[in-house]
């Protein structure tokens, strides 16, 4: 059966995983509102699309922090894609090499990041951090991935401890034992690891803002903070010399309750007014999804759980399948709504369903 559309590697996804595996990548936390809200939002905004226009030629292409891509589509930081794919991340990185596009990749992979470079070296790549509790850890780390080749730092900000989600509970869901959490190998015993390969409570649950300063001391890397929700974060991102936002729920992880990261976008783009660049995750399943996401003021949208579905259908091949069919469909919304390249496309392309 050919794939069309991303609910087809969903659907296979979910026929072919383990049971666990499955409902680890779908999970959301507690009722799950906020994740199901990451996608319902795209449907209350409605387009206001512009005819005759000539549309014979086109132009996807962007740029983030002044690196082009082939289009506003990158890969969210997704931990253990080995439990999606054998090659894991290796292949991720493939994909996204091939598509030129950036792929950020998760503290959490379950290949090193000397493997992931390897396997695309000349793929554009920004590290995602996690800051665990042992700072010596993460300092180490910062500084490997540059010296690998990273383009930019990517500070998850949402998880001071990590949501309760239910299915995971029932299941004691577990990383097999053929896996591990590559980036921090050896630094532990097994006895004392949790399911992701390391000790429970490993994030450090006191993060705060002056942690911003203090990864600016370690690296030349341009930092990008990742969940950032309300104009007042914004803001303080801003004044705390960050280069870039990512308006995230954690794919609906984290605070259920939270809002859709597409209803968050509005006041955190006027809030920042252009002084950094502003991306999202949550909820794109759809190349109009895209393009809804930057008409509302997003730079690029990453997507998280449908690169795990196209790892699964057929690795490397089936990644690039996601992102190709994303690729074709925002390219015709654009065509339909009469855009001809990204500069063009704005507020005014959009306006919210009153169902």
């Amino acid at each position: 059966m050919p794939m069309i559309c991303l609910s087809d590697f969903e659907a296979y996804a979910k026929k072919y995983l383990p049971k666990t595996t499955w409902e680890y990548f779908a999970a959301g936390a507690d009722e799950c509102c906020t994740r199901d809200d990451n996608l319902l939002a795209y449907k209350r905004i409605r387009f206001r699309p512009r005819m005759l226009r000539d549309m014979s030629v086109m132009d996807t292409t962007t740029t983030l922090l002044g690196t082009k891509i082939s289009f506003p589509v990158g890969i969210a930081p997704t931990g253990l894609h080995q439990l999606a794919w054998p090659e894991g991340e290796k292949s991720t990185a493939r994909a996204a090499e091939t598509m030129n596009t950036c792929y950020i990749t998760s503290t959490f992979s379950t290949c090193t990041v000397e493997e992931i470079t390897a396997a695309a070296p000349n793929g554009f790549r920004w590290f995602q951090l996690y800051i665990h509790w042992n700072r010596t850890l993460s300092e180490k780390l910062v500084q490997h991935v540059e010296a690998l080749g990273f383009q930019g730092l990517v500070l998850t900000t949402d998880v001071p401890y990590t949501g309760k989600r239910r299915d995971d509970i029932r299941n004691n869901f577990q990383l097999p034992p053929h896996l591990k959490v590559k980036n921090y190998e050896g630094a532990f015993e097994e006895e004392n690891c949790s399911e992701y390969g390391l000790p429970p409570n490993s994030i450090d649950p006191s993060i705060n803002w002056n942690d911003i300063y203090w990864l600016q001391s370690l690296t030349h890397l341009p930092i990008i903070i990742k969940g950032i929700l309300t104009k007042e974060d914004a803001d303080l991102a801003v004044r705390h010399g960050v280069q870039g936002i990512i308006v995230s729920n954690h794919g609906g992880r984290q605070l259920d309750g939270g809002p859709a990261t597409i209803d968050a976008l509005i006041e955190i783009v006027d809030a920042v007014q252009d002084k950094v660049e502003v991306y999202l995750d949550g909820g794109i399943r759809t190349g109009s999804d895209v393009l809804k996401a930057l008409a509302l003021g997003a730079k690029c949208v990453f997507i998280g759980r449908p690169a795990l579905w196209g790892l699964t259908y057929k690795g490397e091949e089936g990644l690039r399948e996601v992102l190709q069919i994303l690729h074709d469909e925002f390219r015709l919304s654009m065509a339909l709504a009469g855009c001809h390249n990204v500069s063009e496309i704005g507020r005014h392309l959009v306006q919210f369903s009153k169902l």
